[in-house]
């Protein structure tokens, strides 16, 4: 009986630790997709604005009411996927532009239309969670 016991809890224990696992590969994942959804939905010009996205799990970067881009200077997204890789359960994890008119391409300014990229990833969390669990899935062979 004291080995049906162990064996019993030797294998919850192995189920535990690999909910924890699959738990933080979709927190990741799904963190990974919604910044992706941002960046796909940020207007493109010299790609200054979508090169200024920040992601940390410290805080926010402020935005810099200067920052402009240079005349005639083509930008990049900056990598962001190490941040999102050292988060953990509990942690948040934050995105922000710190290009000075990103709340104006946000919201909208001098009668145009706010591109509300932020507002619409964020409002598919619940499908980009669902499709990191599908990943998940996938990986596993379930």
């Amino acid at each position: 009986m004291a080995t049906t016991t162990l064996n019993f809890a030797a294998q919850v224990d192995a189920w535990v630790r690999e909910t924890e696992v699959r738990m933080l590969a979709v927190f990741r994942t799904a963190a990974q997709f919604v910044v992706e959804d941002v960046l796909d939905r940020t207007p493109v010009d010299t790609g200054y604005l979508r090169a200024s996205l920040t992601v940390t799990t410290t805080g926010p970067l402020p935005i810099r009411e200067n920052a402009q881009p240079a005349e005639g200077q083509t930008y990049t997204v900056q990598p962001y996927a190490l941040s999102i890789a050292g988060a953990e359960i509990g942690d948040t994890v934050f995105a922000s532009f710190v290009a000075g008119y990103a709340g104006h391409v946000e919201y909208g300014a001098k009668g145009r239309a706010g591109r509300a990229m932020v507002r619409l990833a964020a409002q598919n969390w619940p499908v980009h969670v669902d499709r990191a669990v599908a990943a998940a899935k996938a990986r596993s062979g379930a």
